[in-house]
């Protein structure tokens, strides 16, 4: 092979490898959340329990739709009704996506929340939102999975007991994997925004 003929192979190579490193420069670059990223985490990956109306639910059910799981009770003094109409108003703020979030709420107390009572509890924020339910078996391994904690806090009577929980909930996109960690009182303008990111076309 010539001389020259080397350098024309040789400067076609350099000019590959800096369209190369051009094209990687103008990569998206990752989304930029309000709430604590944790896509790929090898938790809360399933949910599998009974809805308000008896039926076996699973989380790839709502799939096309960004969900938001909660786990709390019905008893609950602040946390969950704060955490809910939170959640309402996070829809309110996505205006025509609104439709496209679903709150998934999951009772830490199988024992007092009965089916109708969630069904009316988790309705009165939003009828299309849902309740879930199991045995106390079935919701220590969903709490497992999702690295929640709870435990009863004895009351003055046998049934006036309330419940220590973690008060965080997770959003999943639409293609049904768990994308974020959200803490306790985050404004719902923040969780919308990224919820508006979720929902964005890939």
């Amino acid at each position: 092979m010539t001389a020259p003929a080397r350098r024309l192979i040789l400067t076609a190579s350099v000019l590959a490898c800096l369209g190369t490193l051009s094209a990687c420069d103008k990569a998206t670059p990752p989304p930029s959340f309000k709430s604590l990223d944790i896509t790929g985490a090898e938790y809360a990956r399933k949910l599998a329990l009974t809805d308000a109306n008896g039926q076996p639910f699973l989380l790839s059910s709502l799939k096309g739709k960004a969900v938001v799981v909660f786990f709390g009770y019905t008893q609950c003094p602040d946390v969950c009704p704060t955490t809910l109409t939170n959640l309402a108003e996070t829809q309110r703020l996505l205006g025509t996506d609104g439709d496209k979030l679903v709150g998934v709420f999951v009772t830490v107390d199988p024992k007092r929340d009965t089916a109708n009572l969630l069904k009316s509890y988790v309705g009165a924020f939003n009828p299309n939102w849902v309740a879930l339910r199991g045995t106390p078996d079935e919701v220590a391994a969903a709490a497992k999975e999702f690295k929640i904690f709870y435990r009863e806090v004895p009351g003055k009577t046998e049934t006036s007991y309330t419940v220590d929980h973690t008060a965080a909930s997770f959003v999943f996109d639409p293609q049904g994997q768990v994308r974020l960690y959200v803490r306790h009182a985050t404004p719902p303008a923040d969780l919308a925004a990224d919820v508006k990111i979720l929902l964005a076309p890939r």
